[in-house]
């Protein structure tokens, strides 16, 4: 617990502040938290990182995740986002022939998906943050109301948890303790409704944040699931006592793009 609590407060010291200031320096620690989620995701399925799908993968999200104020930068030879992903899924179905089979179509297909889940999660989370003190807003929401569901789904479920949530995927979690981190999230929503500049009304951020705390749960366990399949404890080692980029984050990859649609879609 003690190696812990270090990790996330050292963490925290350096991740909020280029958070609230933005730009350049955010714009460079999304894609390096992006590039070593990619490659948690690639080594929990024995996937090599060093290869020739593994750099067309990299080079993949990382058109992916240009934000929209560089989108020229990419688009000047005629060509979307979506073109040049489209070719590099060309290249890696090409690479299962070439390879002879040494590198399936199930791992394609495994690579592709988590270029998607992971792209779109911090995608979401440079776009939302485009959007100046409003998208500064969201972010500091959408940390603070996951950070009171897993704490919240933590500790009540420790102290009440009766009934097994799934335990085929994460034996620990309870249903009290799944609808504690809920309950939770809503009291950090209804805070926010009361002291922050949100533009939401009261009834809009709790039925949103409710939606959110629950989508936020299940990324976590879309990600147990992973991890139990290819017999995994840990998505990496970077922060230790907490595990890899993927377990801090897989709530938030769930999450971020839901805010993207609900809060600033309108």
């Amino acid at each position: 617990m003690k190696q812990r609590i270090i990790t996330a407060v050292i963490a925290a010291a350096i991740f909020i502040p280029i958070v609230i200031y933005g730009n350049v320096p955010f714009t460079i620690l999304v894609y390096l938290l992006a590039f070593i989620a990619l490659g948690e995701a690639l080594r929990i399925s024995k996937l090599k990182i060093i290869s020739f799908p593994g750099i067309i993968s990299f080079l993949m999200l990382g058109i992916f995740l240009i934000p929209h104020p560089y989108i020229e930068v990419v688009e000047k030879f005629g060509l979307s986002k979506m073109d040049y992903v489209y070719f590099g899924i060309l290249l890696l179905l090409c690479y299962t022939v070439a390879s002879k089979n040494r590198y399936t179509i199930v791992d394609a297909a495994f690579m592709l998906l988590s270029i998607f889940y992971v792209g779109l999660g911090f995608y979401n989370f440079l776009y939302i943050r485009e959007h100046g003190l409003h998208g500064l807003t969201f972010i500091l929401y959408s940390l603070f109301i996951i950070w009171a569901t897993d704490s919240g789904a933590y500790f009540i479920g420790r102290a009440i948890g009766k009934r097994k949530l799934w335990p085929e995927i994460s034996p620990n979690k309870t249903v009290e303790g799944f609808i504690g981190g809920i309950v939770c999230a809503l009291i950090v929503g209804i805070l926010f409704a009361l002291f922050s500049n949100i533009p939401a009304s009261m009834l809009k951020l709790i039925i949103i944040t409710a939606i959110l705390s629950v989508f936020g749960q299940m990324g976590d366990l879309v990600e147990s699931a992973l991890k139990r399949f290819y017999d995994v404890k840990d998505s990496g080692k970077i922060l230790p006592g907490h595990g890899g980029i993927l377990d801090r984050f897989d709530s938030l990859l769930f999450v971020w793009p839901l805010i993207s649609y609900l809060l600033l879609s309108n």
